[in-house]
């Protein structure tokens, strides 16, 4: 989850950034919007740093809302004015808004310019957002190895994380992936499947409820299983594969991550992609033995002869007939031996 989102700046903050290095701008507030990093608002400089932090920074930060914070220091570099970058992030945010801001931050700090960039900061609570807590983060701040990208987008996330147990009731972001809980109606879906009242569920992620719905439940042939699998959403999907395979008869329950592609937008690729390990568990939790696990971009894929290949890989029984090697050249003719009658 960890790595780039795609997310790139808009055309006007890229124009922004090139021209507000000239020391008379103090503070730029960007935040991620439709899909681009986009500038919220923007201050300009009054008096010292120390003087105008508490005048701007906290009053934009907002509760429930991640954004980035570009502030000017006076000092300078060889390459002009240098700048503090704070990362607000509450712990109160939604799961995925604080996932995509962390994985976003290294394209905010490439469109900008790293080498501006004097000092980082994440914060989670407003009162770090204050000049104050700004110093008590200056006076803690060691000399640690320096991070990835990658490794800084999981710091941030396990920072903002909340400590909570794991469940079908719970929502958790861990290095491996989100849960987040699934609705009564799905989980009585899954114990329907399993009982035989269906063999068909479809569940959905909804992306501002941070839960997973179940969005379909039918009895349906393998024929009609491609038919189910949208062009334009991802979903995730459980079938029992009614087979025999050499002579015995198989209910193979096959779980299918469907992505069409680009066709879905960067926050639910993500999403879907982050859950799925986590939903997998709960499902398995609750008695759910997965024959297969797939993923595929289009339905069309789910034929009877995909599904049955894919659960019962063939094997080459052939082997090939054993060539025997030619013999060393010049060797002689051969020898003709007769068996002697017996006398």
């Amino acid at each position: 989850m960890s790595h780039q989102t795609g997310i790139q700046a808009n055309a006007e903050l890229k124009k922004y950034f090139g021209k507000c290095r000239d020391g008379k701008i103090r503070v730029i507030k960007v935040s991620i919007e439709n899909e681009q990093l986009t500038m919220a608002k923007h201050y300009p400089t009054k008096g010292s740093w120390e003087q105008d932090f508490d005048k701007y920074v906290p009053p934009l930060v907002i509760d429930d809302l991640p954004c980035y914070i570009l502030y000017r220091f006076d000092s300078t570099n060889s390459l002009g004015h240098e700048w503090l970058l704070l990362s607000w992030s509450p712990d109160s945010a939604p799961v995925r808004q604080k996932m995509l801001y962390a994985s976003t931050k290294a394209t905010l700090k490439q469109e900008f310019g790293s080498a501006h960039i004097k000092d980082e900061m994440h914060a989670t609570v407003k009162d770090e957002t204050c000049l104050k807590g700004y110093k008590a983060h200056l006076s803690g701040v060691s000399a640690p190895a320096p991070l990835t990208d990658r490794e800084e987008a999981l710091k941030e996330l396990q920072e903002s994380e909340h400590n909570t147990n794991y469940g079908t009731d719970s929502r958790q972001s861990t290095m491996g992936g989100v849960a987040f809980p699934i609705t009564e109606a799905a989980k009585q879906g899954i114990v329907d499947l399993q009982i035989g009242s269906y063999n068909y569920l479809q569940f959905k992620i909804d992306l501002e409820e941070e839960k997973i719905h179940l969005s379909k439940a039918a009895k349906i042939s393998i024929v009609d299983l491609p038919q189910q699998v949208p062009s334009d959403q991802a979903r995730y999907h459980l079938y029992i594969f009614k087979h025999t395979h050499e002579g015995d008869h198989f209910d193979s329950i096959v779980f299918i991550y469907s992505m069409p592609g680009y066709s879905c937008s960067i926050k639910e690729r993500m999403m879907y992609s982050s859950c799925k390990g986590q939903f997998l568990e709960i499902i398995e939790k609750m008695g759910v033995e997965v024959a297969k696990r797939l993923e595929i971009d289009d339905g069309k894929e789910l034929t009877e002869e995909f599904l049955y290949d894919e659960i019962h890989p063939k094997r080459n029984l052939h082997r090939p007939a054993f060539a025997k090697p030619k013999g060393p050249p010049n060797r002689g003719a051969k020898r003709i031996t007769k068996s002697q009658s017996t006398q």
